[in-house]
């Protein structure tokens, strides 16, 4: 049962027999290790995910960068992402939730330490920043994916009005065409029906 950090050999997700989430909760502040408001969690979609949760709340979703660093397991009896254990008894990593709500990724090689992943990196990070049909650019501000353009409004909060995005004419499934995108986080897997077997 990892606390704010994981080592290599543990486990954090899903143990689909016993039906329990192993996630890590970071530290109420820097000098107090009763649990935190922060979350770090695996969650038990199509593809999984880590999500990073503050008070209940959705607030950060890992992305490729974090996938590549880590082992991500996904079977009938488990879902779950580790660190990998070296035979290099001088090398040693470990993934920590901060008390800011930070996932870090730390190599130790003997007396050096080196940070392998810092999230989230940017504001463009928060989950669902900009809404449907619509990406964070380069200066962090939200824009229309092509085909779309600002109209109708969406509630934010109780008295905030932000457009959202709408599309500029109807869906014509008759072209044959795909826009590619740059730079773009996958959806989340949460509703969808993915083929993993695709590459």
């Amino acid at each position: 049962y990892p606390t704010d950090t994981l080592l290599p050999g543990m486990k954090l997700g899903w143990d689909r027999i016993k039906n329990l989430n192993k996630t890590l909760t970071a530290w109420m502040s820097l000098d107090d290790p009763s649990s935190g408001s922060y979350v770090f969690a695996i969650q038990n979609w199509t593809v999984s995910h880590g999500l990073i949760i503050d008070t209940g709340q959705l607030k950060y979703r890992t992305d490729l960068s974090y996938s590549n660093l880590v082992n991500i397991t996904e079977t009938e009896e488990e879902i779950s992402h580790s660190l990998n254990i070296t035979s290099n008894v001088s090398s040693m990593s470990l993934m920590q939730l901060t008390y800011t709500g930070s996932l870090e990724l730390l190599e130790f090689i003997g007396r050096e330490r080196q940070s392998l992943l810092y999230f989230p990196n940017d504001i463009c990070d928060s989950y669902n920043r900009c809404g449907d049909n619509t990406y964070c650019n380069t200066s962090r501000k939200c824009e229309c994916i092509a085909g779309f353009q600002r109209g109708g409004q969406d509630a934010v909060g109780l008295t905030k009005w932000e457009q959202r995005c709408v599309r500029k004419s109807p869906l014509s499934c008759n072209k044959n065409e795909i826009k590619k995108m740059r730079n773009m986080k996958l959806p989340d897997t949460q509703y969808a029906i993915v083929d993993i077997k695709v590459g």
